[in-house]
């Protein structure tokens, strides 16, 4: 079987990220080592990042599950170890009166709910399990980057209050006073709910979790071949194969399509990039009295995206480019360095230390996906956080697990708005030319 991707091989490649999360993160507990011989189990889960440790994790834990894990590099060497550190929602990019007209003002409200949920469970997980993750600041703010944008903050606000979200709306000078100042800040809506946190030290405790409660988990196995007969499943990767009554993919945006011909072309992966700076001096942060250590990011269509570290580093990043190779890497530092002074001048001097990047997740629907195969309900899936994935993935993790345990009613487990599989994206070969086109036109509508 020949497994495809959609970017250039050197983001599917094994090599450790260069990024601040690496090189700040304690070493990863030891797991069960690459699968090996013809091993078998109940469940088996593809991917080892938040979603498929969350999963076996609360199978083993609340269900008494026997789950192995396969990942195809280290752990945490995909999305769970790259982004941006940012507990925050929605994860998905229809609005709420587009999501209200074609699932009802309940379902909108279960799904919002799931959303609060999510950043809970990330909240317990680190009290339960002892996870130090470096939490900061109190919610989340969506800053206005020009002051048309800042004219849409207040029906935004209003709308996630009528959900019970519990929201906040600040003009120019409230931010400037709470938040920073900047070239591109004209007002923000500080949604109360949400953290930042190092993404690794999180996903390095949830692998030691699941560890912990009975998981067993095999790094650097990747599945070269799937097959299915007698509603058994048989996994196979270059050291051993595992069968298993059911099988949870969480690869998310690094799946490699022909292994589960039901997921191709449904989802868009989509390039996001992030550099740090050195640590920022007094005087830097008071020029632009950058003063809060909340995520937070801007209304730009193709947004900004950054926090203050502990260390009083910069974190900043966006989308990018649609090839993924090294030459298209370099460019898309030096732009975004660019940029970082431009939205903040004081801070155009400062040099950024680390710069790395990797795969978000879209989705036809602009919502998460999550459920189980139509045509097989022993195989389930989650994919489609759309960069928002920090406590989504737990939580969908936590949601499949209940699933895959025997709930029910899988409505009763997961809200209307992402139940199910996406519609495949029209002829799929084209999604990189869907995607150029899209930054194309957003770009203009940034300007």
């Amino acid at each position: 079987m020949t497994l495809s991707t959609l970017y250039h091989a050197n983001l599917y490649e094994k090599p450790a990220v260069p990024s601040y999360w690496e090189a700040t993160a304690p070493p990863p507990p030891a797991d069960n080592g690459p699968l090996s011989g013809e091993q078998s189990c109940e469940v088996a889960v593809i991917g080892g990042g938040y979603c498929g440790l969350s999963a076996a994790y609360h199978l083993a834990k609340d269900h008494g599950r026997d789950v192995r894990v396969l990942e195809a590099n280290h752990l945490g060497w995909g999305a769970s170890g790259r982004n941006g550190g940012f507990v925050c929602f929605p994860a998905g990019k229809l609005g709420l009166e587009a999501m209200v007209a074609k699932y009802g003002q309940e379902a909108t409200q279960a799904y919002l709910q799931s959303q609060l949920d999510a950043v809970d469970l990330v909240d317990a997980l680190g009290r339960e399990e002892g996870i130090d993750y470096d939490r900061q600041g109190h919610g989340f703010y969506d800053v206005a980057h020009r002051p048309e944008a800042a004219a849409g903050l207040p029906a935004y606000a209003e709308g996630l209050k009528r959900f019970g979200v519990p929201t906040r709306l600040m003009s120019k000078a409230e931010f400037d006073a709470e938040g920073h100042r900047g070239s591109e800040q004209f007002g923000a809506v500080h949604i109360q709910r949400g953290f930042g946190l190092h993404p690794l030290k999180f996903h390095r405790g949830l692998a030691a979790a699941a560890l912990k409660r009975g998981a067993i988990v095999h790094g650097n196995s990747l599945v070269e071949r799937w097959e299915t007969t007698g509603g058994a499943h048989r996994l196979v990767t270059a050291g051993g194969s595992l069968k298993a009554k059911q099988v949870i993919i969480a690869t998310n945006g690094y799946i490699r399509e022909g292994l589960q011909p039901a997921l191709d072309g449904r989802v868009l992966p989509a390039l996001s990039n992030i550099v740090t700076t050195r640590p920022l001096t007094a005087a830097e942060l008071a020029a632009e009295n950058f003063v809060n250590e909340s995520p937070l990011f801007n209304t730009r269509r193709l947004l900004f995206y950054y926090r203050i570290l502990k260390d009083k580093r910069l974190l900043f990043g966006a989308r990018g480019d649609t090839d993924g190779s090294p030459a298209s890497a370099a460019r898309m530092r030096a732009w975004l360095t660019r940029r970082l002074g431009e939205v903040f001048p004081a801070f155009a001097g400062a040099e950024t230390t680390h710069f790395w990047r990797g795969l978000v997740t879209l989705a036809a629907t602009k919502m998460p996906a999550v459920g189980r195969l139509p045509d097989d309900r022993s195989v389930f899936f989650a994919y489609g956080c759309h960069g928002n994935g920090v406590n989504t993935m737990p939580w969908a993790g936590q949601a499949l697990a209940k699933l895959a345990a025997g709930a029910n009613r899988d409505e009763d487990v997961v809200p209307a708005p992402i139940l199910g599989l996406s519609p495949r994206f029209p002829f799929p070969a084209l999604r990189r030319f869907y995607l150029k086109a899209a930054y194309l036109y957003y770009g203009l509508k940034d300007r």
